[in-house]
């Protein structure tokens, strides 16, 4: 047995350890049934300036990513993607949202759209704080 530590692993290696894990998961719970999600601002030419990123799982959606051009901020893009994202993950079953933002990112953007604040992880990166948010969806 050898324990290695590798900066680039194969896409086989790591699939071993996802299904690994799936496998463990559901002799305790019924399937994940995870779905990506990308809900995308784009211009007339199809160049992105915003998008939103995340996926479906047990009933939940998290978003993983939510970023906008500079160009395009303070306009309620971010609110019309965040709509979008929920909108559908309410077609594909769910019930919550989950995400992490920073206190330097948009927290108080996600607390004005109805999250709240289920967890937080101080000096993450040092001298900021990490917020785990949620928020239940109609």
């Amino acid at each position: 047995m050898k324990i290695n530590i590798e900066h680039n692993p194969n896409k086989k290696d790591i699939e071993v350890i996802q299904e690994g894990l799936k496998e463990h998961n559901k002799k305790f719970t019924n399937p994940d049934n995870h779905e990506k999600l990308s809900v995308l601002l784009k211009d007339d030419d199809g160049k992105v300036l915003g998008g939103l990123l995340g996926g479906t799982y047990w009933d939940w959606l998290h978003i993983d990513s939510l970023w906008l051009d500079e160009s395009m901020r303070n306009q309620g893009y971010g609110q019309q993607l965040l709509q979008e994202a929920e909108k559908e993950a309410i077609k594909r079953g769910c019930k919550h949202v989950h995400l992490d933002s920073h206190d330097f990112q948009a927290v108080e953007f996600y607390k004005k759209n109805g999250y709240i604040i289920a967890g937080q992880l101080d000096d993450l990166p040092e001298g900021y704080t990490r917020y785990l948010m949620k928020k239940d969806l109609a």
